[in-house]
């Protein structure tokens, strides 16, 4: 195709930006809010993320639009069912992050039940000095129980096994060729797990997955890892279970308002929280990086995409 003007709907790495910039007719939305209202027709590719999205009202802004590149797995803030009716073509960056998000999610089920980083906190606050860290939790050997079982789920069981750990998943369809035992009630696999660890999509279909009663039957000794997104959670009734004891602890990477995080989890022990940083290594953001990008040029020359939707 001709040369196409590209919307940027939020700021991205300084890298990541100067590239855009360079290599393309760029639009930074942020420094023309009104350029939809003005001259939304003149868009023909839009550039965003997980975080910043693309709203139906944003796509009715773009009658030209002809493309989605967008930096992430997630795509509940893209407007994809319209986008999908006006033949819009959407990228994500599969398969570069799987590693350092399992990564994460293993390392807040250790971190959680362990309590290193409260731990951390007893010691640079002096507190040692007062007496021994409480005693914590064991990991290997536990029952983990996985929701969603994609590319990033399988992954994380597959780093579980390294913990003799006894692996269930659930998903809305049984894959067979898992190796790992499937669970089809949700209930069932909080109630026997030691570790839920959330790996699944966001959107409506999962909107408050997790809530009271799951949270009730995961139990006071059972802990929540969530790398997926935040929506996920009833954020409410994580607060109000782990404040009452009834859930055993929490590991956090994604909240359901970020960057706001519920003040009533900062004091907690039994809580990890982490700034959504996932994938936020230097290699995997560079892949994701490239991905978008060949994506990009992809299409401009060629008119498909690399990773569609």
């Amino acid at each position: 195709m001709s040369r196409p003007t590209v919307l940027q709907v939020g700021r991205f790495p300084p890298r990541f930006n100067e590239r855009l910039q360079r290599d393309y007719q760029l639009v930074r939305l942020w420094e023309q809010k009104d350029f939809l209202s003005e001259r939304g027709a003149d868009i023909d590719i839009v550039v965003t993320s997980a975080r910043y999205g693309c709203s139906a009202e944003q796509l009715a802004q773009m009658p030209n639009l002809k493309a989605i590149c967008s930096f992430g797995v997630g795509y509940d803030s893209i407007a994809v069912d319209e986008a999908k009716a006006r033949g819009i073509v959407i990228s994500t960056t599969p398969d570069v992050l799987n590693e350092c998000v399992a990564d994460t999610a293993i390392g807040l089920v250790i971190d959680t039940a362990r309590q290193f980083a409260a731990s951390d906190r007893h010691v640079r606050q002096g507190k040692w000095l007062n007496g021994q860290y409480p005693l914590t939790r064991k990991v290997s050997g536990k029952k983990l129980g996985i929701v969603g079982f994609g590319r990033i789920g399988k992954d994380i069981a597959k780093r579980a096994t390294g913990f003799d750990m006894e692996i269930r998943y659930h998903k809305r369809r049984e894959d067979p060729d898992s190796g790992y035992r499937f669970e089809a009630d949700l209930k069932a696999l909080a109630t026997w797990a030691d570790f839920l660890v959330l790996a699944c999509p966001g959107g409506a279909a999962t909107h408050h997955l997790i809530d009271a009663e799951i949270l009730a039957a995961l139990g006071a000794n059972g802990i929540l890892v969530n790398i997926a997104r935040g929506t996920v959670v009833d954020e409410q009734a994580l607060v109000a279970a782990l404040q009452a004891g009834t859930l055993g602890g929490a590991g956090l990477d994604v909240f359901e308002d970020e960057p706001r995080v519920p003040e009533a989890l900062f004091g907690m022990p039994n809580v990890v929280l982490l700034p959504h940083v996932g994938s936020a290594t230097e290699e995997t953001r560079l892949a994701m990086e490239n991905l978008v990008f060949d994506n990009l040029d992809a299409f401009i020359e060629r008119g498909e995409l690399i990773t569609p939707l």
